[in-house]
């Protein structure tokens, strides 16, 4: 699966096909449950469940290990050797998958770095709470494993001719059903998934989980049209009833030639096309795609239209500035905490401000955005030579296009909540969390 967090990091340059791209966030109130945890170097976005938080770090050796703590105290649980065999490095460092068992009770899997024979590496499930091992299952090549409700799915032997998505019982490992080729789940609940095909032509595509039984699917072409190609990275979310994706442009080296492009909608219960915006862009940081996305159009000869926020539900452009009102270069986006604002920051200078419902240029004077903390990220090496950590944001005053000194928690639409928990990485690879939200909500990675 290529997130949108690979496309941030590798894509932060202004003109990139992924368009360049802060908040008003306050800082928590006190009586708000908060916590840091210094001990890992997270790499990986974060898995929740049986009230764990999974992720990837990377130790001070480069090697990768897999880690769990307890997110009501961020209090390390446990911490395992993890490798990556066979993931491609655009879509970022893999996370665990954390399934929930029983309330209370939940599995880990992971990827472990043992191997045997022809098999490059071990899938391992672990009692999310002490690491016990579970049980394993010999790997030759994988994006990773995923929770599929109350399941793991997982597509393994993806460098070979006989790729399958595998779905397994998390307590046993016993392998309930399967089918051939290479799959990522995009949503699930106990009694469905909904999975992206990833294939020359992708489809997307609905099965039962009890039993494998096909649902609907609707090719990816269908709504966008021919020429797609998931080189260029692609995202997800649920709004409502409906699921929203977006595929990002790829050009080919070679030709030159840019893949098709765009973001649509999908009824979850039909698998029926709702609404469709091709040639769009998504910025980032920015939200999940199914939460008021925010896109940039691009015309046939690759010129930048100007900025668009999108209704999540129906597609709507509720607020737009124009072409003519974007400044000229150097900048970076920078979104408020309700992203009601669009900023462009310049580091260390004034930068400028436009309210997104109306269009209207506002002023920069006391505007709090946030944008990511490095413009020049480094990849990670040994362990996950080519790949990047997962994106931080920092806080910065438009007018001066510093730094605010008193930060506090990223905003909900980047980092999510996990039933009330929002957790993000610091720039320097610390683990937070707070519980300052109600509920679970998506975020920029999910």
């Amino acid at each position: 699966m290529i997130r949108p967090h690979a496309l941030a990091l590798a894509l932060l340059t202004c003109g990139a096909l992924a368009a360049c791209s802060g908040s008003d966030a306050a800082i928590a109130p006190a009586d708000f449950p908060t916590w840091s945890n210094t001990q890992v170097n997270m790499v990986s976005r974060t898995t929740t469940g049986a009230g764990v938080a999974a992720l990837t770090s990377m130790r001070a050796d480069g090697a990768l290990e897999t880690v769990a703590v307890e997110l009501t105290s961020g209090k390390k649980l446990w911490a395992q050797p993890a490798t990556m065999a066979g993931r491609l490095p655009g879509m970022g460092v893999q996370a665990p998958a954390t399934v929930e068992t029983a309330p209370g009770q939940g599995v880990v899997v992971a990827l472990d770095p043992a191997k045997q024979g022809r098999w490059n590496a071990t899938l391992m499930a672990r009692d999310a709470r002490t690491g016990k091992q579970l049980w394993t299952r010999p790997v030759h090549s994988t994006f990773g494993p995923q929770r599929c409700g109350k399941f793991v799915c997982m597509s393994e032997h993806t460098a070979l001719a006989n790729a399958r998505m595998v779905v397994l019982d998390p307590l046993t490992g016993k392998l309930l059903w399967k089918m051939p080729g290479i799959a990522e789940v995009e949503w699930a609940d106990d009694q469905h998934v909904v999975i992206l095909r990833l294939a020359a032509n992708p489809v997307v595509e609905a099965y039962s989980l009890k039993d494998g039984k096909p649902l609907w699917q609707q090719p990816v072409q269908a709504a966008l049209g021919n020429g797609v190609d998931l080189s260029g990275g692609w995202a997800f979310g649920v709004a409502g009833d409906r699921l929203v994706g977006y595929i990002a442009p790829y050009t080919h080296p070679k030709t030159g030639k840019t893949s098709t492009f765009g973001m649509f909608s999908i009824r979850m219960n039909d698998g029926v096309i709702d609404w469709v915006r091709p040639s769009v862009v998504r910025v980032y940081p920015s939200g999940n795609p199914a939460v008021s996305p925010v896109v940039r159009p691009v015309d046939d000869e690759g010129t930048y239209g100007g900025f668009a926020r999108l209704d999540g539900q129906s597609g709507r452009v509720i607020g737009q500035i124009t072409a003519t009102q974007v400044p000229g270069s150097g900048w970076w986006l920078a979104f408020p905490s309700a992203m009601n604002t669009l900023g462009f920051l310049k580091h260390n200078a004034p930068g400028s401000a436009f309210d997104l419902s109306s269009g209207q240029a506002t002023q920069v004077k006391g505007v709090r955005s946030w944008s990511f903390c490095v413009t020049d990220p480094q990849p990670l090496g040994k362990a996950a030579a080519g790949f990047y950590s997962v994106a931080s944001l920092c806080e910065f005053d438009l007018a001066t296009g510093k730094r605010t000194a008193d930060q506090g928690a990223p905003p909900a639409w980047f980092t999510g909540a996990q039933n009330g928990w929002r957790l993000w990485r610091d720039e320097k690879g610390a683990l937070h969390g707070i519980k300052d939200a109600t509920t679970t909500l998506p975020g920029m990675y999910g």
